[in-house]
């Protein structure tokens, strides 16, 4: 696994984060030193694949990046047969190539690009009862959500769920502080320098925008979902569960 040192160096500042062939080669790394308990999430987001899915049907990963999520779904899904990943990055689509070659998935897992942002309409969603979204809806616009959540919704079979981890805001700004503040403590503590910390909060500043918990609650419900609960939280990072109810 290559060092994430995207921020380091000479790296400029004041430009916006973009998944390019740099970050995806470092992407993993990227992840595990700098999202909370990422491996234990990842589990976590495996355990409530494999209660959920449903033999027929087919497990979708929406910004799948380089292909975690989906490998280690199929590793636990041993039936399932139908594996969708969209992209909206050549260069992840590409790394998750490599890594779906590695594992021994890349006939079962299809890859496609696809842009959640400026053309939903080429993502395909259909007879799923898994659907994940993992760091990914945060950096979906906010006029744009409605819409994708309500996609997802109408593709899940009945029972089917939709998986989301991202990062959240709290409804009080000196907690929100706190919480960074922690957050940037892990930061330092996984090896990132001050530099590094300050050179991508700024890229992220106008990219990726989170919602407070109670948001991506009525974000999820106004669009069919009739169960949702968090399962994981760790300051500003939280992971939601969205059921779509059996009719």
């Amino acid at each position: 696994m290559s060092r994430d040192e995207v921020f380091s160096g000479t790296a400029a500042r004041g430009s916006d984060f973009v998944f390019n062939e740099e970050v995806a080669t470092v992407f993993d790394d990227m992840l595990t030193r700098s999202v909370p308990f990422y491996l234990e999430q990842q589990k976590l987001i495996e355990e409530i694949g494999s209660q959920f899915y449903v033999p027929g049907t087919s497990i979708v990963d929406l910004g799948c990046s380089t292909g975690t999520t989906l490998i280690r779904l199929a590793n636990r899904v041993t039936s399932a047969s139908r594996l969708v990943g969209y992209d909206n990055s050549q260069p992840m689509l590409d790394k998750a190539k490599e890594n779906l070659e590695e594992a021994g998935f890349a006939d079962k897992i299809d890859l496609r690009l696809g842009d959640m942002n400026d053309n939903l309409g080429d993502i395909l969603i259909e007879n799923a009862s898994v659907v994940t979204l993992c760091w990914t809806l945060q950096f979906i616009r906010p006029l744009k959500r409605d819409a994708l959540i309500k996609k997802i919704y109408n593709g899940l079979v009945d029972g089917g769920v939709l998986i989301v981890t991202d990062k959240v805001l709290t409804n009080d700004s000196n907690m929100n502080r706190f919480f960074i503040d922690f957050y940037y403590d892990f930061k330092r503590r996984n090896g990132y320098s001050e530099e590094e910390i300050l050179k991508k909060r700024e890229a992220l500043e106008n990219v990726l925008i989170p919602f407070r918990v109670d948001e991506n609650f009525e974000l999820y419900r106004r669009n069919g979902f009739q169960i949702v609960e968090t399962f994981f939280q760790w300051y500003n990072f939280a992971g939601f569960l969205c059921v779509k109810s059996e009719s």
